[in-house]
């Protein structure tokens, strides 16, 4: 018969076991609870299973750099130093989502015609400049140093690219005013395309300029083609020298040469392949116009650097600041962003009915 010493002994140890085994088990949980937060850190980071693999330098067919950017899901989107243009915008399957003319000039100092052109300082011949100004004429460089954004931007979940703009000697004669244009192109894992610029006022005085993204989207067929957000809207119709006129339509439809500058867009609008099921989102910011420009059939026939028929199969809608001037004193910067996606049809009302996005 056990002593009343004995079993307090044994009751002890049993005891102890249980308090090991209770701070073992605590300690494991612990341990599985990092673990889980480390990973799910990891994953809203984009470091777990898709990873950035940044963006590649590469020469075009005339030498100039190109930069190019690929999502993991197999967007892709190349940027070409001269010029400070998008020339190519693909989905993860591969198609092309910006015309670009068969008979496009890829040969400095002659733009491209086609993917997104930066029209700066100037657009169109509204001014004493070269057409749309010279910034996408110029040569632009990789700006390794870009000050941090305020926008969201500044996240793992897109891959950018930084370039520079800087007046060169020549352009200060004939345009004699000191700035900073940077740009920065950036595609979402999901495959959407932004475009942030910033001009800054190096100058000793204030200046003004017109900004546009000249962008030749793709489309499969113009005559089916609908753009909708522009409704009611006034507009300058540069066929009427710049007479202002009111949208009357329920939507933009095609159907002749337009070219219009849509003042006081919404901040989102939307363009409707019909053939393709296809939308096109557009938002905005910074940018209180619409420019809308096809050229049709007679048109199309004076352009050296654009096929006959080749009216039917791009569209441009183009953010821009082009009514009004915008006015920077010394110092002061200028924030424009656009951005693009491209979605199903049967999914775009849900991106007009949440248009801040941005």
């Amino acid at each position: 018969m056990a002593t009343p010493a004995a079993v307090a002994v044994v009751s002890g140890a049993s005891l102890g076991r249980w308090v090991v085994v209770v701070v073992v088990v605590v300690v494991v949980v612990v341990v599985l609870l990092l673990l889980l937060l480390l990973l799910l850190r990891l994953m809203s980071m984009g470091l777990c299973s898709e990873q950035w693999p940044g963006f590649e330098v590469t020469k075009d067919w005339n030498g100039a750099d190109q930069v190019a950017i690929r999502s993991p899901r197999g967007a892709s989107v190349r940027v070409c130093l001269h010029g400070g243009q998008v020339v190519s915008w693909r989905n993860d399957r591969g198609e092309e989502l910006l015309f670009t003319s068969s008979k496009a000039i890829f040969k400095p100092p002659r733009a491209t015609r086609g993917g997104i052109p930066i029209c700066f300082p100037q657009f169109g011949n509204c001014g004493t400049l070269e057409q749309h100004g010279f910034a996408r004429n110029k040569i632009w460089t990789i700006d390794e140093e870009a000050p941090r954004l305020n926008y969201g931007d500044n996240n793992n979940n897109k891959a950018s690219v930084d370039i520079l703009l800087k007046p060169s000697e020549d352009d200060l004669k004939c345009w004699p005013h000191c700035f900073e244009l940077r740009l920065r192109v950036s595609l979402s894992m999901d495959g959407d395309l932004s475009l942030i610029s910033r001009i800054r006022n190096v100058n000793g005085k204030p200046f003004s300029f017109a900004f546009a993204y000249h962008t030749y989207l793709s489309v499969s067929d113009i005559s089916e083609v609908r753009i909708e957000g522009l409704e009611t809207l006034d507009y300058l119709d540069n066929l009427s020298q710049r007479e202002r006129f009111t949208e009357q339509g329920d939507a933009i439809t095609f159907e002749e040469e337009v070219d219009r500058v849509y003042v006081g867009s919404p901040c989102v609008i939307a363009v409707l392949d019909h053939e393709k099921k296809r939308t096109f989102i557009v938002r905005k910011e910074g940018l209180p116009d619409i420019v809308v420009w096809n050229p049709w059939e007679k048109k199309s026939k004076t352009m050296v650097d654009f096929g006959d028929d080749e009216y039917k199969q791009m569209l441009c809608v183009d953010a821009a600041a082009v009514e009004r001037a915008i006015t920077l004193k010394p110092g002061e910067e200028w924030t424009g962003k656009l951005e693009l996606s491209a979605v199903p049809s049967t999914n775009c009302s849900d991106h007009l009915d949440h248009p801040g996005r941005l």
